[in-house]
């Protein structure tokens, strides 16, 4: 090309974060096939998937049981306020490591605290909620 350097002018199966053994898809990624751009414009683009992603290895992660009976309930009845349990957002936070996931501000809170900002959060938040356990939890806070 006139007016461009070699080095300027790249190949169009290769962009940048590509792996050099498979140049179709990121690093970390595996072409599956192709599929319509999601952008609506038409064209046919790879599809790229996580090599280590359940679709490629045939079984699906372990998730958190989310029930409110029994001996291992992660979630509150909305009789009891609804809401996570404290084994509930344990079992979260190790299946999602960097998580700050934590139970809900139900106490006496100090005004400008850490805890009254939450709540405060909280409450901003879930003021739309208009179901039985979005009621029973915003009563838990004391919203």
């Amino acid at each position: 090309m006139k007016g461009f350097s070699e080095h300027q002018v790249s190949s169009p199966n290769k962009f940048k974060g590509a792996d050099s053994s498979n140049s179709s898809c990121w690093k970390g990624y595996k072409k599956v096939g192709t599929k319509k751009s999601p952008s609506g414009t038409g064209k046919t683009v790879n599809d790229c998937v996580k090599i280590d992603s359940p679709a490629q290895s045939g079984c699906s992660p372990t998730k958190m049981r989310k029930t409110t009976k029994g001996p291992g309930r992660t979630f509150r009845t909305t009789e009891e306020g609804a809401g996570m349990t404290n084994k509930g957002v344990k079992q979260y936070r190790s299946e999602n490591p960097g998580s700050k996931l934590q139970t809900a501000v139900t106490g006496d809170v100090k005004p400008g605290s850490k805890a009254a900002g939450r709540r405060k959060s909280f409450c901003a938040r879930s003021k739309g909620w208009t179901g039985e356990r979005g009621k029973k939890a915003r009563a838990r806070w004391k919203c």
